[in-house]
């Protein structure tokens, strides 16, 4: 969705000619991806944070873009709606310390987006879902007005005809509509990049897809929304709905926001193709670019359609095909909330990131060993009831998988994740600086999430839940904002 664009109606016309412009763009990645040496390099990462801006009171203030305007900072960029920003941090190699640089980056860009926004009477709170949000905070107002936005406002709307419904189950079980993708605004994620090289693919891929559940249960951030007390990672179930263009009928119509649908076997190309055939497009700008030729001429095509079609499709392990550097593809991995400090953030980077490339050379036997939709459900369930959920794991003997309690199941990945990370080039030191962290936050039975509730509960006797929220999220930015990490916080006193 970074690609520019310069309407925000299309019409038939418009569909019918992007189409044959899609289909020649999967003809020539997979031309392209059999090139060979394409894509091959050194391994790096990357990250995009987001977060939300929020007034005196802690409630949310619309003012991202007089923020940016302060700022000045080509790294920050809008998000959906008015009181979200987003931080995109520089790639670092993989290999040396690259957790301790992206933890040196994040710190001295927040310090300075804070006193932006400062000038502009607000304050950053990187937190997966503000718990002060109202329903009036995410009509059709609340949306920035760009172009890009728009145009994916109406290609949504155009295709659903309805109001966007959300039911998620919880404490206080939600029930609400809205009228706009604006809803999906609530969400500020804590995004990672992996650059693979294309015959890596789909072992990466595919030990992503196991890693993200154990290292998303533990590192839940986003328990409240609407004021109401839901799944340890709300997010999920709220992204998935919030942009869900699906109507109640017959048949099967695939989410948009997914897990996936399978193990993948061909690479990447394999989830591009998906993505086309799956899902109708909600942007048909079109180029003209012949990729085709390009390719047959040693080039690196755009694929500018193929690109921006897939980035409609939000999958939460996503496949990217990047121009730079001669081309090259990443995993995007996009289920890690927004906080709670800079320290946790980059110690669940460095779990999920370490234990996707510890689980990449355990693939050929650990897909046997447990069908995809075990792995599917195993994210939902970690997203809802987060250290405590109960997660499948596959076992090199029968039966196979076993289950275990994520807080009981990440100790025993650790060690994976670690070696993961020092085969990759990462210093012995660097990686267990970070994995340390994860390690005492599950000792100590923390979580973000878990702060958010005990916290709640110790405020809300006294001062009622619209109050405890603001006062919870005082405490939390304050917290935050001393860069500790959440299992050295301690419940906030009443």
């Amino acid at each position: 969705m970074g690609i520019d664009i310069d309407r925000d109606h299309f019409d038939d016309a418009d569909y019918a000619a992007f189409a044959p412009q899609l289909a020649r763009g999967l003809d020539a990645l997979r031309a392209l991806l059999q090139r060979p040496g394409f894509g091959v390099g050194a391994q790096s990462i990357g990250a995009e944070l987001e977060f939300s801006l929020i007034d005196a009171e802690a409630r949310p203030k619309p003012v991202a873009r007089d923020v940016l305007a302060k700022a000045l900072d080509p790294h920050v960029a809008l998000e959906i709606d008015r009181f979200n920003l987003e931080y995109n941090a520089e790639p670092q190699m993989l290999a040396g310390a690259p957790f301790s640089a992206m933890a040196d980056e994040l710190t001295r860009a927040l310090s300075s987006l804070e006193a932006a926004a400062v000038a502009c009477d607000a304050r950053m709170a990187a937190i997966g879902i503000l718990p002060t949000l109202r329903q009036e905070d995410l009509d059709s107002s609340a949306m920035n007005d760009v172009m890009r936005f728009r145009a994916l406002s109406n290609g949504l709307r155009r295709l659903r005809a309805a109001e966007f419904r959300v039911e998620i189950e919880g404490e206080d079980a939600l029930r609400t509509t809205c009228d706009d993708v604006t809803l999906e605004g609530a969400n500020t994620s804590f995004q990672l990049h992996l650059r693979v090289d294309p015959d890596d693919f789909a072992r990466t891929f595919n030990a992503a897809q196991w890693a993200v559940a154990p290292i998303l249960a533990v590192s839940t951030n986003s328990p409240i929304l609407l004021e109401h007390r839901l799944w340890d990672e709300t997010r999920v179930a709220l992204f998935g709905q919030a942009v869900d263009y699906r109507m109640e009928g017959p048949g099967w119509r695939p989410s948009r926001v997914s897990f996936g649908h399978g193990w993948v076997r061909d690479g990447a190309a394999e989830l591009f193709a998906e993505s086309v055939h799956l899902h109708s497009p909600l942007l048909p700008v079109t180029t003209g670019e012949n990729a085709t030729a390009t390719v047959e001429r040693g080039g690196v095509p755009e694929l500018t359609e193929l690109r921006l079609h897939h980035g409609t499709v939000w999958s939460w392990n996503r496949a990217v095909y990047d121009t730079a550097d001669g081309g090259h593809l990443r995993i995007e991995l996009r289920a890690l909330p927004s906080g709670p400090s800079v320290p946790d953030m980059v110690a669940n980077a460095a779990a999920l990131i370490g234990l996707t490339l510890g689980l990449t050379r355990e693939t050929d036997w650990m897909i046997p060993a447990m069908p995809f939709r075990l792995a599917h459900d195993n994210f939902y369930r970690a997203a809802q009831y987060g250290p405590d959920a109960v997660l499948l794991w596959p076992n090199r003997e029968p039966p196979s998988p076993l289950a275990y309690r994520a807080k009981e199941l990440v100790p025993k990945l650790l060690p994976v994740a670690r070696r993961g990370l020092v085969e990759a080039g990462v210093d012995e030191a660097e990686a267990d600086r970070h994995l340390g962290l994860i390690e005492r936050r599950v000792a100590a039975g923390a979580s973000g999430s878990g702060w958010q509730r005990r916290t709640l509960a110790a405020l809300e006797a006294r001062l009622g839940r619209r109050a405890a929220l603001a006062a919870m999220l005082e405490h939390y930015v304050e917290r935050s904002r001393e860069g500790r990490p959440v299992h050295e916080w301690g419940v906030a006193a009443p």
